[in-house]
């Protein structure tokens, strides 16, 4: 998750910068006169920004595998269906707390995105990131049940391979 979320931060920085990004009008008002888009230099400010977005994103991140992984203790699934059906339900029951978390953290950063008083010089570079970071880590969302799932299947193709090997063995 951090991974995906550093790529974000950056992509967003670099955004800012291209004159095409959020070049259009909402209301008679301009889309990067409104959040002051300009090219923004990696400052102390950036990189405070990138620290909180990582403690933001491993928080998704964990929150879903915990869950994955606590519902494979309760249902032990022994096929690969069974792992599908387990990464689904755990997945469902721990999206929603994902997206509340991203969401409100979104929410909260578009007053200072847009801030242009006193200090706003410090606190719009420090958000970026943050904001980028967390728009693009709503795949870990999809990505920790998927590798959950991959890594579980595999824990059973070996379980297979072994017990065919065994099989094979006693008919000899």
């Amino acid at each position: 998750g951090i991974f995906v979320a550093l790529a974000g931060g950056f992509i967003l920085l670099w955004l800012y910068g291209e004159p095409w990004f959020m070049n259009f009008d909402i209301g008679g008002m301009n889309m990067r006169d409104m959040f002051n888009m300009q090219p923004i230099n990696l400052s102390i400010a950036v990189w405070v920004g990138f620290i909180a977005l990582f403690g933001i994103a491993t928080d998704d991140g964990v929150l879903m595998g915990t869950y994955i992984h606590d519902a494979f203790l309760e249902k032990d699934p022994q096929t690969r269906e069974e792992v599908r059906e387990t990464v689904v339900y755990a997945g469902k029951k721990r999206v929603r707390p994902a997206v509340m978390t991203t969401a409100t953290t979104l929410i909260a950063l578009l007053p200072v995105l847009t801030s242009t008083g006193k200090g706003s010089e410090i606190m719009v570079p420090m958000s970026i990131p943050t904001f980028g970071g967390m728009v693009i880590q709503m795949m870990t969302m999809f990505i920790v049940p998927i590798l959950q799932c991959w890594w579980r299947e595999g824990v059973i193709r070996k379980k297979e391979k072994q017990q065919a090997k065994i099989a094979d063995y006693e008919n000899i």
